[in-house]
């Protein structure tokens, strides 16, 4: 995997190979990077379901003041955590070793609010449903603040009061979508 626009441009990421993980293709990445571009720089992110840091790293790549990447795998921290030595990022990123229930209780205690957030989970679950309710509880998304889903069906997100879906888009057998405050 490469980092694939901005500063870090070209530098390879340790990718995180584990059974029922899939890194986001770099055809995917890039679109969606370029769908996101003008909402990147100088914003506060946080990659919630993060594997090997990729989507967060790109961010930092791309401008993004600071990034949050939390893995409940201990190896996939671990990879975080070299690539952010890898990359020379430290003062931009921090990782977290959390189940993401907890981490989002973690940064709700740390009063922290996020321009972006990536969510990204197992497709097995209802962790996107999950993970947002709780980001909505804990008020974790700034004013125009967007939540990016990757899923395997569109079904699996939530409908709220307080998010909109801006824009969907189809990837062979996975969607993204990008809901944005209202």
């Amino acid at each position: 995997m490469k980092v694939i626009s901005g500063l870090l441009k070209g530098r390879e990421i340790i990718g995180f190979k584990n059974p029922g993980t899939r890194p986001t293709m770099d055809r995917v990445k890039e679109s969606l990077f370029a769908i996101i571009q003008n909402d990147i720089n100088d914003k506060i992110i946080l990659d919630l379901f993060s594997g090997s840091g990729n989507l967060a790293i790109e961010a930092i790549s791309e401008g993004a003041r600071f990034a949050w990447c939390n893995d409940q795998n201990r190896e996939a921290f671990k990879i975080i955590n070299k690539n952010i030595d890898k990359l020379a990022i430290k003062d931009q990123v921090e990782a977290l070793n959390f189940d993401f229930k907890k981490a989002l209780k973690y940064l709700a205690e740390k009063e922290i609010a996020f321009d972006l957030i990536f969510l990204d989970p197992p497709y097995q679950t209802d962790y996107i449903k999950t993970s947002i309710e709780q980001i909505e509880k804990y008020n974790l998304l700034k004013e125009q603040g967007k939540i990016i889903c990757e899923t395997d069906s569109l079904d699996k997100i939530p409908e709220s009061d307080h998010l909109e879906v801006v824009k969907t888009k189809k990837y062979g057998d996975k969607f993204v979508a990008i809901l944005k405050k209202i």
